[in-house]
């Protein structure tokens, strides 16, 4: 048994790398082999163009810069409201979970909507303040600044570190803090000296994750930082979509998939020493109401910042949603179900949700299914490589869209792989995009079952499968769940590789908001928003019913 059972592991995880094989590997090879040779051999003009200019070294460079200083700002505010969330239960906690991760799954073209909706020159909050003063000029002015974008990074990764943070932050053992107290160590002492040290595997781990995030931005950037601001995976895009330079545009991604492989690689080596979880549900069982006035209002205050960061933009997007030039309006959401000659889309708007609804489920079997089977590989710390390929997994996080959407186009034509007029290569490339997400809600929870559970069952006769069918499962009954939840989530928010795999007859949601938005007019841009406000609010009742899920599981494992 104990001879079988690396062979079964091993042969559990060819399914997760064949996917990987066929639908990313098998792309990015292709259009990178397309790009980077000329006559048979290598094409050397682009590298020397690229190490030639400094052009493209300021790019990298900014890329990098922005993408720290985007995760030091992020870690600074969403600290506080982590140790919030670890150490205090309060009203309303599952709703304001539900609510905050809603902004992380959002697509890029939404939120860069909804930021200009509150804060742009003709935002809500400069409407409002000109018409109430009396001024001429708007009072905020940030359009295409560094300042723009780095409020959107902050309002995406925020939720990311709470989540990761708080629920690594719940887990440790509340009496090494209090002996700390009792030898005569402060509050501040005690933090610096037993809690922080505990907690820099969380913080370092959700750390890498929003630099990459940063590190690859493309909406945000392309959106609100304006023509002068350019990041690896803007760049990818310009070379690829606007100048069509396909080399250049391989060789960046290249240069953006070798350094976000060694950002993934050691994110892996923490994640196989740590139990940090990504995306958990609230696992805490010592938090309590807050006692004292101090800590009330300490609550209160990052519950308040964390309402004005996350939820003032949405409002605003829900605002103009119904806001027309006479008032109040529903037409925005009445033309959603009509289709003219001169529509946008080749079928009524309103059909994209159910093509997003449909695709959200597809990818999220497929992402579950064979994000469970990595995780179960991935999950025995005393294999050899394990950081090497849990950072493998992690690769689609780092590849540009832009040039997986090509390969799409390029590699999937041909038999036996002819999937480019075919409505499964969608879900197909939202799975591929959800994979990564599943694999880490998932991974941590495996860690944590013990292993003479396990030990007990084959010793009284279960065999592998049957040990990971009746102990592995009901333990990962939770993580399954919000796993499930994000994976739907990410494919319904799914917008670059959408925008090249989407047939015109099935559009999604993040498809059409983007063709409004990238079409002048007040009924296109009105449009835009009642979609966008669909979006997100199909979003969040999906993580508002997985935390009343998780709930009621809890519930019954206690029942039981």
């Amino acid at each position: 048994m104990v001879l079988r059972r690396p062979v079964i592991r091993w042969l559990l995880f060819s399914l997760p790398l064949l996917f990987l094989a066929v639908f990313y590997f098998f792309p990015l090879s292709r259009i990178i082999g397309l790009s980077l040779s000329q006559d048979g051999g290598l094409q050397t003009t682009v590298l020397q163009k690229l190490f030639g200019s400094g052009t493209y070294g300021k790019i990298l460079w900014f890329s990098i810069w922005q993408a720290a200083l985007s995760t030091i700002l992020t870690l600074v505010f969403a600290l506080p409201g982590a140790y919030v969330f670890a150490k205090y239960s309060f009203r309303g906690k599952a709703v304001f979970q539900a609510l905050m991760t809603v902004p992380f799954v959002m697509p890029t073209v939404v939120t860069a909507a909804a930021f200009r909706a509150l804060l742009g020159q003709n935002g809500l909050v400069n409407h409002w303040s000109m018409s109430m003063f009396g001024l001429s000029e708007p009072v905020i002015d940030i359009d295409q600044t560094i300042v723009f974008f780095l409020l959107a990074h902050i309002f995406y990764n925020y939720t990311l570190v709470v989540r990761m943070v708080s629920s690594f932050w719940s887990t440790i053992d509340h009496k090494v803090v209090a002996a700390a107290r009792m030898l005569g160590a402060s509050p501040m002492a005690a933090f610096r000296t037993v809690t922080l040290p505990l907690l820099m595997p969380a913080i370092g781990s959700a750390a890498l994750l929003v630099f990459t995030f940063c590190f690859t931005s493309f909406g945000v950037i392309l959106i609100l930082g304006g023509p002068r601001f350019s990041t690896l995976e803007v760049e990818i895009y310009r070379q690829t979509v606007q100048l069509f330079n396909l080399p250049m545009a391989a060789t960046l991604a290249i240069i953006q998939l070798v350094f976000n492989f060694l950002l993934m690689w050691l994110h892996a080596r923490l994640a196989k020493r740590t139990k940090v979880s990504f995306f958990a549900g609230d696992v805490s069982n010592t938090q309590s109401d807050p006692e004292s006035a101090a800590k009330r209002s300490f609550a209160f205050f990052n519950l308040s910042f964390m309402i004005l960061l996350l939820a003032t933009p949405l409002i605003a997007l829900i605002i103009r949603s119904f806001s027309g030039e006479d008032g109040f309006t529903l037409l925005y959401y009445t033309t959603l179900f009509t289709r003219d000659d001169t529509s946008l889309l080749m079928v009524e708007p309103i059909a994209s949700v159910k093509n997003s609804i449909l695709f959200g489920f597809g990818a999220m079997s497929i992402a579950l299914s064979l994000g469970l089977l990595a995780a179960t590989f991935l999950s025995d710390n005393s294999g050899k490589n394990i950081a090497f390929w849990d950072a493998v997994i992690m690769l689609p996080l780092a590849t540009s869209a832009v040039t997986l959407g090509f390969g799409y186009i390029v590699a999937l034509n041909k038999p036996p792989v002819n999937l480019r007029d075919s409505l499964l290569l969608v879900p197909l490339a939202h799975a591929l995009v959800a994979f990564p997400f599943v694999v880490r809600c998932l991974l941590p929870s495996l860690r944590q079952i013990p292993a003479d559970l396990r030990e007990a069952a084959t010793l009284l006769g279960a065999s592998p499968f049957r040990v990971w069918r009746l102990i592995d499962i009901p333990l990962l009954r939770k993580a399954i769940l919000v796993a499930a939840i994000f994976a739907f989530a990410i494919s319904m928010g799914e917008f670059g590789a959408s925008a090249f795999v989407a047939r015109p007859h099935t559009p999604t949601m993040p498809v059409a908001i983007f063709r409004f938005l990238s079409h002048p007019g007040s009924l296109n841009y009105g449009q835009a928003m009642a979609m966008s406000t669909i979006l997100m609010v199909v979003t969040c009742i999906s993580f508002w019913l997985a935390e009343k899920l998780e709930a009621r599981l809890a519930d019954t494992r206690y029942v039981k």
